[in-house]
């Protein structure tokens, strides 16, 4: 079911991860932002859009992790968009034959039968310095930056102050860094600075995963992921509330030691 947010704003929670699609009201219909993860949640979306009398003209995915990539064929054929960076990691995942198979681990066991592959990933990467969605709608202003992967995008719509976040500032999930770059907790600081930047103007925040804000939770949040990853950088264990083994994501605890881990070797590769 599709929530109101914000004037023209809606979003739909999925059961994994409480993982948001985000739906942006333009002239002549809307845009989807980073779809759900089943078949049948991604048909419920297709299904409130077309009870709203709202056809979708556009998608974006804020970065090409296999959960933000997804689509439906009842959304239409309609631009998919990314950024440059994001769009060519996912497209070059794609050229591999095996591609699915390399896939599967990452896929959730419970969900995996139910994850549409048909149509993963086909997204078109906008030119490398575009500020903004080319679409017939509000302005939305593109914060890209590396914090969690390569070409990772937040989206500002500015009129309404909504900011979507992508895979950060959640409240469930502490960071997840993008390990694959040359400097992983400068990178994550960096986007925050960036955040911090725009944060008068964000009445609402939405994360990839999690529950939406307001702007006080977004200041929370920034301050949290700030915490967690000046804590990494300083060799602290982290105070983060999220990192509760006795919690629904206990799992958490173990990304966290595994994120460590992998610093530790960047740090020093000799071990």
């Amino acid at each position: 079911m599709l929530r109101q947010v914000a004037e023209g704003v809606w979003v739909h929670e999925s059961e994994f991860l409480q993982s948001n699609t985000v739906v942006v009201q333009g002239r002549a219909g809307v845009l989807l932002i980073d779809p759900g993860i089943t078949i049948d949640e991604l048909a419920d979306v297709a299904s409130d859009l077309r009870e709203l009398g709202q056809p979708v003209v556009a998608g974006f995915s804020t970065h090409p992790d296999w959960d933000h990539v997804l689509w439906h064929p009842d959304f239409g054929d309609v631009p998919r968009y990314g950024t440059a960076r994001g769009a060519a990691s996912i497209r070059d995942f794609l050229s591999n034959p095996d591609w699915k198979e390399l896939l599967a681990p990452a896929l959730p066991p419970e969900y995996a039968d139910d994850i549409p592959m048909d149509l993963l990933g086909l997204v078109t990467g906008l030119p490398a310095d575009a500020e903004r969605i080319p679409w017939d709608g509000p302005d939305i202003r593109i914060l890209e930056h590396r914090a969690h992967a390569a070409g990772h995008a937040a989206l500002l719509i500015e009129d309404q102050g909504v900011l979507v976040a992508g895979d950060m500032l959640s409240d469930i999930l502490m960071p997840f860094l993008d390990l694959d770059a040359a400097d992983p907790v400068d990178d994550y600081l960096t986007a925050l600075g960036l955040f911090e930047g725009v944060a008068d103007d964000v009445a609402v925040v939405i994360p990839g995963h999690g529950g939406v804000g307001d702007g006080e939770q977004l200041r929370a949040r920034l301050a949290l992921d700030r915490a967690y990853a000046e804590a990494l950088r300083d060799g602290r264990a982290p105070d983060d509330p999220r990192l509760d083994p006795s919690g629904p994501l206990y799992w958490l605890v173990d990304v966290h030691k595994w994120q460590l881990e992998r610093l530790g070797q960047k740090n020093d590769p000799t071990g």
